[in-house]
């Protein structure tokens, strides 16, 4: 009997004390004891085993049960001609994301593959990326970033980075591409690395470093220098990371040189390839300008005398394959314990083709159907439990399911009123006070509203308290943030739905988005009547104004198609989650300083 007691109150089948009979107890145990002393024991561990029961029914609770209404938004014949219009747009802002994204899969070109994997014989970056990761499942961070700068075409800004799973965990990869400019810092590659690493300290995601790099482009030193958030922000970033129990790992499978040799050196735990893998402040070019000695790379820097005298890696590697299973049994031995496997519920699909988004994309904001023909096509069977409904109609706000993670939904449905924005702020605490993540559908008026009378100067001064307040209840919100621009951003409407500068944990953007303070053919609500110089801007809001412009350029995490918009909400919803795995957060005491 006692034996089944056990069995149904303590978790993995262990012996509770609690529950034994007292003559199976050992002797010491109850030999010297009063009998207040032994009841105060056993009163003891029944709450011990009462705890440890309740940890187990946690690990297996389930969210609460949710009826939400089903978002019955189908297609009509109404509006056949706007979404037809829409997908032909969509259709050639696709061809145009596949025409960039052939582009950056090249890298360098392929002169530079050959002489990287020929002469060299080292692995593609993406090659490394399949070794070290379980499965293709990879969200990929701001491939575009490095097209059309003044200073030239630097693909995939001469870094791949992203989030994927080694051993069931999502980890941050910063990885050099060297086939790009012989991996060179430029200083778009610097920030790309500074946002991954960001993202990395906002989700407490464990950080891996590919290092392949040449160093920093020296004529373009002046951006890449000396500024808080430039090259030297890397290293501060890595300090941090160690304080607040962060883990990086960095793998020197290239050049470490100059500023790069710091990347290894202040990662918790290096490993270095041999004979591909080297780490000097100086060349040895420069070795020999300086003092006339010649000497070999691996002499002056190689993984034998890292490994064996300067103590500056800690793993030694023959060739990459073994190094990248090094970095998979590292991060085995990282401080999470992640959930149990168990039978899900079965996840419902949307109510509707995930396909029809594309029609659904917005051409302008002239050609945007209701929003919640959107958020029907993204949820789990299109369900959806709305908010103020009736109130503030142009911002659409409610509770849904993605994936099974219940999300805050905030989408534009037309201009951010005033009723509308008061309705944005009540949403955005509430979902901050329940701590339930928020996904903004950002979809901006192009224009600011003009003011051409009393009554319309009202309107707009209620509308901008209104306003100021959804942006301070955006920016003071503690939940995690994911912005998805599905049209237009524009002007003070988009801080209000979490643009980049609100601090969104993802923001991505669709094809057919448009970024600038005022949408392409609107620059007159910027420029005196009848300017000269209207026709002029508003060529150049066309060209800056395009998703593949901002994403070039780093203002976002990446270009995404609308039918994988749910997949990628998935994956973002999945990493933000990982982080309440992780057993310890807190620090006790310094960082433990490598030697």
């Amino acid at each position: 009997m006692y034996r089944c007691i056990i069995r149904s109150v303590c978790s993995g089948g262990r012996v509770c004390p609690a529950f034994v009979p007292p003559y199976t107890q050992s002797p010491s145990w109850t030999l010297g004891n009063t009998p207040e002393e032994r009841h105060h024991r056993l009163a003891q561990q029944r709450r011990q085993c009462s705890h440890r029961s309740m940890s187990s029914a946690s690990r297996r609770r389930r969210a609460l049960r949710s009826a939400f209404p089903v978002l019955e938004q189908p297609l009509h014949p109404i509006h056949h001609h706007v979404y037809e219009a829409n997908l032909r747009n969509s259709t050639a802002c696709h061809n145009e994301y596949i025409e960039l994204s052939e582009k950056i899969r090249k890298g360098g070109g392929e002169k530079a593959i050959a002489r990287h994997t020929q002469r060299n014989r080292k692995l593609l970056v993406r090659d490394r990326l399949r070794l070290l990761l379980d499965d293709e499942d990879f969200l990929e961070l701001s491939p575009f970033a490095g097209l059309g700068l003044p200073y030239g075409d630097i693909p995939s800004a001469g870094c791949l980075t992203g989030i994927g799973r080694i051993n069931g965990l999502w980890c941050m990869f910063i990885a050099n591409d060297a086939t790009v400019k012989g991996g060179t810092a430029y200083p778009i590659t610097v920030k790309k690395q500074l946002r991954a690493q960001e993202i990395a300290i906002q989700n407490r995601l464990p950080c891996v470093y590919l290092v392949d790099s040449g160093g920093a482009f020296l004529p373009l030193q002046s951006e890449i220098f000396p500024d808080k958030n430039q090259g030297g922000r890397t290293f501060y970033n890595e300090a941090i990371m160690s304080a607040m129990k962060i883990p990086q790992v960095a793998v020197v499978c290239g050049s470490c040189t100059a500023g790069g040799a710091y990347i290894p050196t202040m990662a918790e735990e290096a490993v270095m390839v041999h004979r591909i893998g080297t780490i000097f402040l100086g060349g040895p070019p420069l070795v020999k300008a300086a003092t006339g000695e010649e000497v070999t790379p691996e002499d002056l820097g190689g993984a034998r005398l890292h490994a064996e005298v300067s103590g500056c890696v800690d793993h030694f590697a023959w060739e990459e394959k073994e190094a990248y299973d090094y970095t998979r049994n590292i991060v085995s031995t990282l401080n999470f314990r992640l959930p149990e496997e168990e039978e899900e519920e079965e996840e419902e699909e949307p109510l509707y083709n995930s396909t029809e988004l594309l029609g659904l994309a917005p051409k302008s904001y002239n050609y945007s159907l209701d929003v919640k023909m959107v958020v029907s096509r993204l949820t789990d069977g299109g369900r959806f439990q709305e908010f103020k409904a009736r109130y503030g109609t142009t911002l659409v706000t409610g509770f849904a399911k993605i994936h099974g993670h219940l999300v805050g939904i905030v989408a534009n449905n037309g201009e951010l009123s005033c009723q509308a924005a008061l309705k944005g702020s009540h949403f955005v605490q509430l979902c901050d006070q329940r701590d339930v993540p928020l996904l903004f559908l950002q979809n901006t008026a192009p224009a600011a509203a003009p003011t051409l009378s009393t009554t319309q100067a009202e309107v707009n001064s209620n509308r901008l308290k209104a306003q100021g307040s959804m942006m301070s209840a955006v920016a003071c919100a503690s939940v995690p943030k994911i912005t998805v621009v599905i049209g237009g951003c524009h002007g003070a409407d988009s801080y209000a739905m979490c643009g980049r500068a609100f601090d969104p944990n993802f923001l991505f953007l669709w094809p057919n988005a448009r970024v600038s303070m005022t949408a392409p053919g609107h620059a007159g609500s910027l420029l005196p009547p009848d300017s000269e110089q209207e026709d002029k801007l508003n060529r150049r809001l066309e060209e800056e104004s395009s998703a593949f412009f901002s994403s070039g350029r780093l203002w976002d995490d990446g270009v995404i198609l609308p039918q994988d918009t749910r997949k990628v909400l998935r994956n973002c919803l999945d990493i933000i989650k990982q982080q309440q795995y992780q057993l310890s957060t807190e620090k006790l005491q310094s960082p433990l300083l490598r030697i």
